[in-house]
């Protein structure tokens, strides 16, 4: 058996890295395998990402399109249907949702979509419900509690 201490890698599998410029008996030096003259012997002498040599680039011979709204509230949802794991009678809070690992620590406001079954009564505490899920959870006899941020 091989010993912690005994351990090696195989032969030929490590190599020591090129380390170019350092005179001409190594090899590498004095133009340091970059040839002689040209753009890309040069320091900074490379083309950016989506150049097409001359040719006008995609991203600007394609028309721009459509709005990025900067006051976006992105929310964390849950379906109505993933409530149906907690105890009846008990309390849904976003912390409560983020420990069983429903929706990730207090990221971003939880909002509660209608999809699924509701069959026990529970007190939903959220940022936002949709109006099926409000329906669903009063259906079920539970209560919803919209939350501030």
């Amino acid at each position: 058996m091989v010993k912690l201490h005994e351990l090696k890698p195989a032969p030929g599998s490590r190599k020591d890295r090129k380390r170019v410029g350092r005179g001409t008996g190594s090899g590498h030096g004095k133009t340091a395998g970059r040839g002689h003259k040209g753009q890309k012997s040069r320091s900074g002498g490379s083309k950016g990402p989506g150049f097409e040599g001359g040719q006008m680039p995609l991203q600007r011979r394609l028309p721009k399109r459509g709005f990025t709204n900067p006051f976006r509230r992105e929310f964390a949802e849950v379906n109505v249907g993933t409530l149906a794991r907690f105890d009846p009678g008990s309390e849904v809070t976003p912390e409560l949702l983020a420990e069983h690992r429903v929706v990730r620590k207090s990221v971003s406001p939880v909002k509660i979509l209608g999809s699924g079954e509701l069959d026990r009564p529970l007190t939903v505490r959220a940022h936002a419900f949709s109006a099926q899920a409000v329906r669903k959870i009063e259906a079920a006899g539970g209560k919803v509690e919209v939350i501030g941020e």
